[in-house]
């Protein structure tokens, strides 16, 4: 797409174009040169090619207050013109409002307007009876009449709606084939040799010509057998016929006074400007994030509920495990069910962004709030809601169900542990789920991530005995580093038989030698560093997780 946007406040030294307007007050929009393509693949799947599809062709034209209405048959164009008038389409180059001072002509302060209001509505009466499009119609008629820009597109309105219309655009395969004064289509058909019947509805008239309907007389001589020619003849004859009118040449010129003038003010910045702080856009988007997990709180305590179920679980079958040998295989099952439970916990975060996909891409190129300010919020709510707090109360149950080692450090290291685990899993399946728009598929693209991430972490298999060409895989394993801190701080400090009591070979009598034979290092850096790996691995994957954000596709 190859738009051109331009609004102008006021417009009273416009000149006297042939848009009539309701008011002499309010915002302009002026478009040029637009141009509209999308890409389709068609053909069978194994040989599958992509064509280009022209939507709209170089449509141009003014919209002044008042209520301005695109009209035309169906597939003519008519939402996609009105989507790329509002920002909803992707640019090629980034479409932009701008004020031209070419248009501005001094006025008393309490004459100015304090806000430009342009409202765009796409086909506002689809599905209403007659009444109630029509009482519609009137509400939007008068608020033009105020001074509202008021833009909408429309399939076949009655005759009392019609009347009500202060511009008209129809549209015919992408094309313009009118755009001016809605009262004067009927003597711009006439002139190029369409009449419309006394009693017929100029809306249906319309659509008829458009669309080639036979009952359409042409009463020029020069047009006698265009009746009998196809579709796609006549809608070009009506193209031309409109490019070769003075009404076009008109608009013309008028978008030029309006091109002029853009260089006399500096250019607006090509992207999403904000009229509030990033602090402003925080407090409210946290607020509004917060209340809407109060009004539904069954998610927060279905998720504490269920962590203190697990954790009742795994301290009832670890229960009071002793300092034997059996201690050592029961303290390495418990520390990686909890590792392994803190992953799989995480993936109620995969639908944190894809249930709100469109509601955020609505909000955000509305210009409500950047999209930093919305990813910080929703991480904070589910960090401090859902991953913090059942860590806690998993921590306090488990620990001391199971029996883990009487120290209060050790407790304190335990459940930051496990809360990074949960916090660093969180945040990979952010990374992968952003860009998703179906929750299944983002579960199972985390759920064989994560037996992935089991099978190198150190219980299932021996890391130091894994294959050279094999072992890196290790360093992307969140378990892994969880349940190597959890070990080093469990394990450094026991003992586990009589020390002076000579051992078969491959029996461990001290925490310390059985941290050695699993290959880690059981110092106070051996613990610290498994944590900083989490840390900067949550801080990666959040960072993928918001660029996928912020260059999602946020047009259609």
């Amino acid at each position: 797409m190859d738009p051109d946007l331009g609004t102008t406040v006021p417009m009273d030294d416009l000149g006297n174009g042939n848009l009539k307007r309701s008011s002499s007050h309010g915002a302009t929009i002026s478009f040029h040169n637009i141009h509209y393509k999308v890409k389709e693949r068609r053909g069978p799947l194994c040989k599958r090619t992509t064509v280009t599809k022209d939507i709209l062709l170089d449509l141009n034209g003014v919209m002044k207050p008042g209520l301005n209405a695109i009209l035309g048959a169906t597939g003519s164009g008519k939402s996609s013109f009105l989507d790329v008038l509002a920002a909803r389409k992707d640019p090629s180059e980034p479409a932009f409002l701008r004020r031209a001072t070419s248009a501005h002509v001094h006025q008393p302060a309490g004459e100015r307007p304090n806000m430009n209001i342009v409202l765009f509505l796409d086909e506002p009466t689809t599905g209403l009876d007659a009444s109630t499009a029509n009482s519609v119609l009137l509400l939007l008629k008068r608020m033009a009449a105020n001074g509202r820009t008021i833009i909408l597109s429309i399939h076949q309105p009655r005759y009392s709606i019609y009347r009500l219309f202060d511009s008209l655009t129809l549209l015919v395969g992408g094309q313009q084939v009118y755009h001016g004064p809605a009262q004067s289509t009927l003597q711009y058909f006439s002139a190029i040799g369409y009449t419309c019947e006394p009693h017929n509805n100029p809306a249906d008239f319309f659509l008829d010509v458009i669309n080639g309907d036979s009952s359409i007389q042409r009463f020029s001589k020069d047009f006698s057998e265009e009746v009998n020619s196809s579709r796609q003849a006549i809608e070009r004859r009506l193209v031309e016929e409109y490019r070769s009118c003075t009404l076009y040449r008109e608009t013309q010129q008028e978008l030029q006074l309006i091109v002029q003038g853009k260089g006399s003010v500096p250019q607006r910045q090509s992207f999403i400007t904000y009229n509030t702080s990033f602090c402003h856009q925080f407090s409210w988007v946290l607020h509004r994030t917060f209340r809407n997990l109060m009004l539904n709180p069954q998610t927060s305590f279905a998720q504490i509920a269920v962590t203190l179920f697990l954790a009742l679980i795994v301290g009832a079958i670890f229960f009071g495990v002793g300092a034997d040998q059996s201690g050592i295989q029961n303290r390495m099952g418990a520390l990686f069910f909890i590792t392994t439970n803190q992953c799989f916990s995480a993936l109620s975060s995969a639908e944190l962004f894809i249930t709100e996909r469109k509601l955020f891409i609505h909000e955000y190129i509305s210009g409500y709030y950047r999209v930093s300010v919305y990813f910080l919020c929703k991480i904070l709510s589910d960090i401090l809601t859902l991953r913090t707090v059942p860590a806690i109360v998993f921590s306090l149950v488990a620990y001391f169900m199971i029996g883990f080692k009487a120290a209060p450090d050790s407790f304190f290291v335990f459940m930051l542990t496990v809360a990074l685990v949960a916090y660093t899993a969180t945040a990979m399946t952010m990374a992968i789920s952003a860009d998703q728009t179906v929750v299944a598929i983002a579960n199972i693209f985390m759920t064989i991530s994560f037996v992935f991430m089991m099978i190198f972490s150190g219980l299932l298999v021996n890391l130091p005995s894994i294959a050279g060409w094999l072992s890196w895989l290790k360093y992307f394993s969140i378990p892994r580093y969880g349940l190597t801190a959890l070990l080093i701080n469990e394990f450094n400090g026991l003992t586990f038989c009589d020390v002076n009591v000579t051992l078969p070979s491959g029996i461990s009598c001290t925490g310390e030698q059985f941290l050695q034979n699993q290959g880690i290092n059981s110092s106070t850096w051996g613990l610290w560093q498994n944590h900083m790996a989490l840390m900067i691995m949550t801080l990666i994957f959040l960072t993928i997780a918001y660029l996928k954000l912020r260059f999602i596709k946020k047009f259609t």
